[in-house]
C-alpha cells in the first residue's frame, strides 16, 4: 500500500476557474432508432426459456465471473 497523503495547511497560490468544457451526457449518448416486434411462442418454447433462465440464474447467481 502507498504512503498515506499528508496535507499541509498553506495557501495555493493564484487558483484558475476552468469552463466546464465536456458535452453533457445527452449528447454524448448514440441515439438509437428503436422498434417494436411483437412474436408468439409456443408454450413448448415459454416451458423451455423459462426451466433454462432457472438454471442460468443459479449457475450465474454463485459465479462472479459471470455479470
Amino acid at each position: 500500500m502507498s504512503k498515506p497523503i499528508q496535507y499541509h495547511d498553506e495557501p495555493l497560490g493564484d487558483l484558475k476557474v476552468v469552463p466546464d468544457f465536456l458535452p453533457s451526457p445527452e449528447e454524448l449518448a448514440l441515439k438509437q432508432k428503436n422498434t417494436k416486434v411483437t412474436f408468439s411462442l409456443s408454450s413448448e418454447s415459454i416451458a423451455y426459456f423459462k426451466e433454462t433462465e432457472k438454471t442460468s440464474y443459479a449457475v450465474s447467481k454463485n459465479d462472479p465471473s459471470v455479470t
